[in-house]
């Protein structure tokens, strides 16, 4: 059993690390005391550093000598693993959470909306678009329209790291954030890998629900291989990223309306749309519901994992504005 001083001890480090993947730069102990105090914690130079020693000998931080330290990789996976059995929904609130902040008018192509970000290493991030590029060209994601970061800027929450480049693809909340707005409530079910035979789409293969987990579906079936975008792209036929949500059926109407114009405005996505209680892709609906699936956003970047390609992804990685992207195919 853990002691109450070695929780207190964990949730230090846990904190010191929050503080180190907010930055681009090294951090000495001054400034994380500093950054630590804005949260809530009162801790001295001498108890900062000695924290630091510990997150050094378990590999989450790296001295930079007289610059501070940086968090590693390592370190970044604590963070995300540390709280999962307090995180059971934590999808599912942060999917709302983006919705609802939502403010893109697909009529006046302006306003904030939700991203994911893919990190790429420099030397192989022009590898990464050419194996992504079938994927936008085939119209397998949201849009194609992106945006792209070097080290130390900041795409959406996320602190782009040394040698590393920054690709916000558009997420999938856009569409729920735009009903919202429109006075029509999504019900977020799940993620999943999704069956297409000639580019139509066939079945749900996997699912995971967005109630049930801490981490977003489409990162774990990119970790775990499942998907074949790079195929679907060139045949028609494979397993790509999708989700699936509902919608009250007297809002088809408006939901048909709005579909229209975020198409217009280059915001795609919406993949199948059902007729009342019918199911889609073999996925059964309420009483009085539709169903809908969306293409996931980050199809392109599983294009480029199946190349064999490396990538972290942070999905739902925040905000961005529709001014801040460019044509995928002006990426040079």
């Amino acid at each position: 059993m853990i002691s109450s001083a070695a929780g207190d001890t964990e949730k230090k480090i846990l904190l010191i690390l929050k503080v180190l993947s907010e930055s681009s730069e090294p951090l000495g102990s001054i400034a994380i005391a500093r950054k630590l105090e804005e949260l809530g914690l009162s801790l001295n130079q001498r108890t900062v550093r000695y924290h630091l020693r510990i997150a050094d000998e378990r590999g989450y931080t790296k001295p930079m000598g007289r610059d501070g330290r940086m968090i590693t990789p390592r370190g970044l996976e604590e963070i995300r693993e540390a709280r999962v059995p307090e995180q059971l929904g934590f999808i599912l609130d942060k999917l709302e959470l983006l919705a609802f902040n939502t403010t893109f008018d697909p009529k006046t192509r302006s306003g904030l909306f939700p991203i994911n970000t893919s990190l790429f290493d420099k030397e192989v991030f022009p590898k990464a678009l050419e194996a992504m590029r079938g994927a936008f060209e085939t119209g397998l994601c949201i849009s194609q329209m992106v945006a792209v970061a070097g080290e130390g800027k900041k795409l959406g929450d996320v602190v782009i790291p040394r040698s590393k480049v920054g690709l916000a693809t558009v997420c999938s909340i856009i569409v729920n954030g735009v009903l919202l707005k429109n006075g029509v409530p999504v019900d977020s079910r799940f993620g999943g890998v999704l069956e297409i035979k000639d580019s139509k789409p066939k079945r749900f293969v996997a699912i995971i629900n967005y109630g049930g987990t801490s981490l977003d579906p489409s990162e774990q079936y990119i970790r775990a291989k499942m998907t074949s975008v790079g195929e679907a792209a060139r045949t028609g036929n494979g397993k790509i990223l999708a989700n699936f949500r509902e919608l009250p059926a007297p809002a088809r109407p408006v939901v048909e309306r709005v579909v229209a114009e975020l198409k217009e405005a280059g915001m795609g996505g919406v993949y199948a749309l059902g007729n009342t209680g019918e199911p889609v892709c073999q996925i059964s609906v309420g009483t009085n519901r539709i169903g809908m699936a969306l293409l996931g956003g980050l199809n392109p970047v599983a294009a480029a994992v199946e190349a064999g390609i490396e990538v972290d992804n942070v999905a739902e990685s925040g905000m961005i504005s529709y001014a801040q992207l460019i044509r995928f195919h002006d990426l040079k």
